[in-house]
C-alpha cells in the first residue's frame, strides 16, 4: 500500500500526475526545473522514492517513462486518436487525452480511441463515442475489434467465414471488408464504449 506523501514529494507527485493526465510524462530534468533543484540527482532521488513507495512506476529505457501504478479500482487510459467506423482511416498514436475506466484490466493493456463514421451505429457506436480497447493480437468470432491494415485502422465486428477473415459493419449502408490476412493486424478488442452528452 503506497505511503501518504507530504511536503515537496507530495507536490512532485501532483506535478507528475498533472503532466501524465495532460498526456506528456515529465523528464527528470523537467522536474528539476519545475522545483528549482540544483542538481538532477535531487530530482531523481525524489522520483525514485515515489516509485519505491508505489506512487509511481517507471517504464524502463524511456526518458519520459514515469507512469501511474495500476489501480485495482480501474485505470487511467490514454486516448490515442481517432478510429474510423467506415472506410479504413489512419489512427495516429498521439495521446490526445486520458480517460478513466473502472475495468479491472491492467492499465498498460488498454487504450482508448474516438469513433468517427457511422458504420457501427447498429452496435451502438456513434461518431464521437470513445471506445476502450484491450490490446490483443487476435479475436474470436463476433467480437468488436480495432483492426489495422497497413497504416489504416477501423472498428468492426470480426468474423471468420469459410477460412477468410471478414470485418463486418453494423450498418447496412456500409460494405463488409475482406482484407488480405497477411496485411491485417488486430490491435485489440473493444471492451467498453462511452458517450458524452452536451448540456
Amino acid at each position: 500500500m503506497p505511503r501518504p506523501q507530504t511536503g515537496i514529494r507530495q507536490r512532485i507527485l501532483a506535478f507528475v500526475r498533472e503532466r501524465l493526465f495532460a498526456g506528456e510524462p515529465p523528464t527528470v530534468r523537467e522536474v528539476k526545473a519545475a522545483f528549482g533543484f540544483r542538481s538532477l540527482a535531487t530530482a531523481r532521488e525524489h522520483l525514485e522514492r515515489l516509485v519505491a513507495d508505489g506512487e509511481l512506476r517507471r517504464a524502463p529505457g524511456l526518458a519520459r517513462g514515469l507512469r501511474l501504478p495500476d489501480d485495482p479500482r480501474g485505470a487511467v487510459v490514454p486516448l490515442l486518436g481517432r478510429v474510423q467506423a467506415g472506410a479504413f482511416n489512419y489512427a495516429a498514436e498521439d495521446v490526445e487525452d486520458h480517460v478513466w475506466t473502472s475495468l479491472r484490466y491492467p492499465g498498460r493493456e488498454l487504450f482508448a480511441l474516438r469513433v468517427r463514421g457511422e458504420s457501427m451505429t447498429g452496435a451502438g457506436l456513434l461518431p464521437g463515442d470513445v471506445v476502450i480497447v484491450r490490446r490483443q493480437p487476435n479475436a474470436e468470432d463476433r467480437q468488436i475489434v480495432v483492426a489495422l491494415v497497413d497504416d489504416e485502422a477501423t472498428v468492426k465486428t470480426f468474423r471468420r467465414r469459410r477460412g477468410r477473415i471478414e470485418l463486418h459493419p453494423a450498418n447496412p449502408a456500409f460494405p463488409v471488408l475482406r482484407p488480405d490476412p497477411n496485411q491485417l493486424t488486430i490491435l485489440g478488442r473493444v471492451v467498453e464504449s462511452r458517450r458524452a452528452y452536451d448540456a
